[in-house]
């Protein structure tokens, strides 16, 4: 029973969360123009809150454990809302830069920091083997329902300038305001959590075994590659290539990515019930490996209605290698490494995830358009060909054969 209590904790807590990301990572840069800051300054700002995020996951990686699971998520969430009101008041370029870094603002509209990390270390350690991947679908469900609804709930500064009259600045603070409200409540959540979710002290810490260090090793190469390919399909360059291509407006993109995003959620569950079926490596590789194919014709398509429905299928396909992926690993490490395993693969993928983009922009200033997604999904095919090749006779315990 305490179990479940946690679990829905951690789920109320993610969907906060991602309600609130979603929401700061469309009004971010508006708001810092508004402020009056150039688009240099801008990039700096956001590229201060992505590190003050890489930096926290490095951190929790190290020494979460042994600080205490619910200590550093509330910590976390303290120091995020901070962030908010940071920045509610600041005007100065570098204040702003301080406030992103040590409130971990993600500009990018979806939750990749160091509460993750935690979270999916913990959420084994509360279910069984056999709902643990049900768990993290369910998950994930709610972090991409928070993600889409933020982006609507980033409409409410041009309500109120329009039903209230209020200026440009005064609106955009009202949005980042409730962005902090937003945060104040998970650590609010993070305060009712058992002790369930701590490991041992003698267990807590950020060493592991030889052989998880070997798996480990393996798996995160293979992930840093699909993050690499992951990396030239960002949401923003995809818009960018919707919005060149076929010159589609700004309030139909919107649309499209909001149905791209329950898409990507409904398909969590279908990944559930995939799994218990075929296995979760085989789930991980055999729908991945269409969707990548479906984004080479995305790129061919003839006109932009032919190419939204090509995408919202491929963006049914997409997600159902991350619950999977996330209770593989979860489950093939020992219960003491799971937020180290956890903190690992997040930063290889965070990091490779940073590297593309600025080629994806390359070849698309140089007149291809398509080419970014063409090489991305090379990139993601290559990556579920050597996952199935290297991990598919590494079996979670709930797919192993009973002894004897």
């Amino acid at each position: 029973m305490e179990g479940a209590r946690d679990r829905q904790i951690l789920y109320a807590a993610a969907f906060l969360r991602a309600l609130a990301t979603g929401m700061i990572g469309v009004l971010l840069g508006v708001y810092l123009a508004k402020l009056g800051f150039d688009p240099v300054v801008m990039g700096l700002v956001i590229a201060s809150g992505l590190a003050g995020g890489a930096t926290a996951s490095l951190l929790v990686t190290i020494g979460g454990d042994r600080l205490g699971r619910r200590r550093a998520l509330l910590a976390l969430a303290i120091l995020t809302v901070g962030g908010g009101l940071a920045l509610l008041v600041t005007a100065s370029p570098f204040a702003a830069g301080v406030a992103a870094f040590l409130g971990m603002v993600n500009g990018m509209g979806r939750d990749r920091g160091a509460a993750l990390v935690i979270e999916q270390a913990v959420l084994p350690s509360i279910v069984t083997e056999d709902a643990r991947t049900r768990s993290f679908a369910w998950y994930n469900v709610v972090q991409d329902a928070g993600h889409a609804l933020g982006g609507l709930l980033a409409g409410l500064p041009v309500l109120l300038r329009h039903t209230l009259g209020l200026a440009d600045v005064p609106s955009l603070r009202v949005g980042v305001g409730l962005y902090t409200v937003l945060m104040l409540g998970t650590a609010a959540l993070y305060l009712r959590l058992s002790a369930r979710i701590e490991t041992s002290p003698a267990a807590a810490g950020w060493r592991v075994s030889p052989e998880s260090r070997r798996l480990l090793w393996r798996i995160s190469s293979l992930f840093a590659l699909d993050s690499l390919g992951g990396g030239f399909l960002t949401t923003a360059l995809l818009a960018f290539f919707f919005y060149q291509r076929f010159g589609v407006e700004e309030g139909a993109l919107g649309g499209l990515f909001f149905v791209a995003r329950v898409a990507n959620a409904l398909s969590h569950l279908g990944a559930a019930w995939l799994a218990t079926r075929i296995g979760l490596v085989n789930t991980m590789v055999f729908t991945h490996i269409p969707s990548s194919l479906l984004l080479v014709t995305v790129a061919i398509a003839p006109s932009f209605p032919v190419a939204a429905v090509l995408f919202v299928l491929r963006e049914g396909l997409v997600e159902m290698d991350v619950p999977t992926r996330q209770s593989y690993v979860m489950a093939v490490v020992r219960p003491e490494e799971r937020t180290v395993a956890s903190g690992v693969t997040s930063l290889v993928r965070m990091g490779a995830w940073a590297v593309a983009p600025s080629f994806a922009g390359l070849f698309m200033s140089g007149g291809s358009l398509g080419m970014p997604l063409v090489v991305g999904a090379v990139m993601k095919i290559t990556y579920d060909l050597l996952l199935w090749r290297a991990f598919r006779h590494v079996r979670p315990p709930e797919e192993r054969a009973p002894a004897g």
